[in-house]
């Protein structure tokens, strides 16, 4: 192990169990005011016109608040029901209305993909590219939940960096094998549920999620009465970017959502509400280690023992992780204009949701996880989200330096 991994490995497991108390008093978690203001503030501080926040309590639903703008040219401000894309966040919600099938006995998660399909994955159109490597065969629910498949993200986007639109979808590596994030595996398990089960993924997720939870203002592909109260996204530069009016499902991101209503999910799920105890604490469960330095470029093969001290993994469309104070799960959001997180910590006694139109959004998620639950070992550097005051730390030799995501960080 190098020099680095040791000092990495020993500061994050000094850290970790230094937070778990030793008569040491830690900062309450904001509320109120106090937290509005200090939302305000790390609003401006970081140039994000519009902000909504969730903040979830033992189930129940203890902050729901939107700051600033949702449109800043027409100075429309931003509300709890306006509609605002969820981006990768779909993928966990994807993930839950999954184990609902499996729970029904309709879908295994450990039986290859090929037992479902009516013909071989390569003889459809859009898997063409796998005719020859029989290593599809050896994909299965959990495989592509878990982001082991071995593909890339999405075939478009080469190991090698940059986009080409022709590009072919490969296994980079044996599924199974390790995690890389592939939303390309995602779509693939929506795929399957299609044409193998019959099962309409919209239709679905309509009925077992957004119906169920009263997420009125959701859905998959773009609804017409979400124009009268939409958030338009900003670049860095807070230069407009619209909102994309998806027309396809697309398990792996196509979701419009609200604050109001991601609330209303993560306060069910951390009830446990939709599935046995048995099928949350399998979705939940860390199944596959992450030992990568951060998760994007996904096929980097850098490791980093930075993140063994909070057990770092993946499980069904969950990240998860371990704190003093017990199991956490999280789910991220990224695409242009929009940044989005959900977090839930202490075994999901006490959840977050963020929602922002802003690609700065992501700078304030470790500031906004420690003020609403309490110092958080949010692996910050690993999902990329880094402090927007802290600019340093998004150049390349940065990942050459150690980040352990428990140490204190200093308020700006």
């Amino acid at each position: 192990m190098s020099v680095r991994s040791l000092l990495s490995l020993g500061f994050a497991l000094i850290l970790l169990s230094g937070c778990a108390g030793h008569g040491v008093r830690e900062p309450a978690p904001l509320r109120g005011q106090a937290l509005d203001e200090e939302v305000q503030r790390l609003m401006q501080a970081a140039r994000v016109p519009g902000l909504a926040l969730a903040v979830i309590e033992d189930g129940r639903v203890v902050h729901l608040k939107a700051y600033g703008l949702r449109d800043v040219e027409r100075q429309l401000p931003l509300t709890t029901d306006t509609v605002m894309y969820g981006a990768s966040i779909t993928k966990a919600e994807f993930a839950y209305a999954v184990m609902t099938l499996v729970e029904d006995g309709r879908l295994d998660l450990d039986r290859s993909i090929a037992e479902y399909l009516p013909k071989p994955l390569p003889e459809y159109t859009k898997y063409a590219d796998l005719a020859g490597d029989e290593r599809w065969r050896k994909l299965t629910a959990r495989i592509l939940l878990t982001h082991s498949p071995g593909f890339a993200n999405f075939r478009f986007f080469p190991p090698q960096g940059g986009y080409d639109p022709n590009g072919k979808l490969k296994f980079h590596f044996d599924p199974g094998q390790r995690y890389a994030y592939s939303g390309g595996g995602i779509n693939l398990l929506q795929f399957v549920i299609e044409a193998g089960l019959g099962v309409d993924v919209g239709e679905l997720m309509q009925q077992r999620v957004f119906d169920r939870y009263g997420m009125r203002r959701t859905a998959l592909v773009w609804r017409e009465d979400f124009a009268a109260d939409l958030a338009i996204g900003y670049d860095p530069d807070n230069k407009p970017l619209g909102h994309k009016q998806r027309g396809a499902v697309r398990a792996a991101g196509s979701m419009d959502t609200t604050i109001a209503d991601q609330a209303a999910f993560l306060a069910a799920l951390s009830r446990g509400e939709g599935l046995s105890a048995a099928g949350k604490a399998e979705l939940l469960r860390p199944q596959v280690a992450i030992d990568s330095i951060q998760q994007f470029p996904t096929l980097s093969q850098e490791a980093t023992a930075d993140n063994r001290g909070i057990e770092l993994s993946y499980a069904l469309g969950w990240l998860t992780y371990r704190e003093p104070q017990g199991l956490a799960w999280s789910k991220g959001g990224h695409d242009d204009g929009t940044n989005n997180l959900t977090l839930c910590v202490a075994d999901g006694r006490r959840c977050l949701v963020i929602l922002s139109n802003s690609s700065n959004g992501e700078g304030l998620f470790k500031y906004l996880a420690d003020a609403t639950l309490g110092p958080t070992c949010l692996p910050w550097f690993w999902g990329g989200y880094v402090p927007y005051d802290h600019p340093e730390w998004r150049q390349p030799e940065a990942r050459r330096q150690p980040h352990p995501p428990c140490a204190p960080m200093s308020r700006p």
